[in-house]
Formats: structure tokens, sequence, C-alpha cells
């Protein structure tokens, strides 16, 4: 797993920045996508992919120790597309 901390660290190292200023780009990007999806928009970024959000309609489960069913309520994902070339780089 990769961090922040770590992706600041490398953009640190190869921009010429002190870990201060990679820092606080890579939170303000991630601020900036989660503002984004916060008000409904979708973040396009070329050649890495988008993030969309997805509404998840309310429905019906089961509670597994008793078996009763329960209501599970709507709700909103952010899901992530990678772009052709992620997928390609995953992939060979």
């Amino acid at each position: 797993m990769t961090t922040a901390t770590e992706i600041a660290d490398k953009i640190a190292a190869t921009q010429n920045l002190t870990m201060a200023q990679a820092k606080a780009i890579v939170d303000g990007v991630f601020k900036e996508v989660a503002s984004a999806a916060a008000s409904g928009a979708e973040t396009n970024i070329p050649g890495f992919g988008k993030f969309k959000v997805k509404a998840t309609p309310a429905r019906e489960g089961r509670n597994p120790a008793t078996g009763g069913t329960i209501k599970i309520a709507a709700s909103k994902k952010l899901a992530f597309v990678p772009a052709k070339a992620v997928k390609d780089a995953l992939n060979g």
C-alpha cells in the first residue's frame, strides 16, 4: 500500500520541492476530488481515469444473525474508472 505521504515524498524528490510543498499539492488534489464528488461532479484526469459518484438505491437485506429482513438505505459512493493507459499498464 502506498500512502499520500509516500506519494508526496516521491513528488518532492523528482520535482525539487520541499516535502511540505509536495504534501500540500497531494492533499490539495485529493481535497478537490472529494469536493467535486460532494457536489456530484465527475473528476476526469486524462491518462489516469475518472472519479464519479454512483447512487446505490435503497434495498432489502438480511440480518445474518437473525435471518430477518432489514432495509438498507440509499447511498452514494465514489467510483474510479481507470483510463485505457492505466488498464494497459496493469495488464501488460
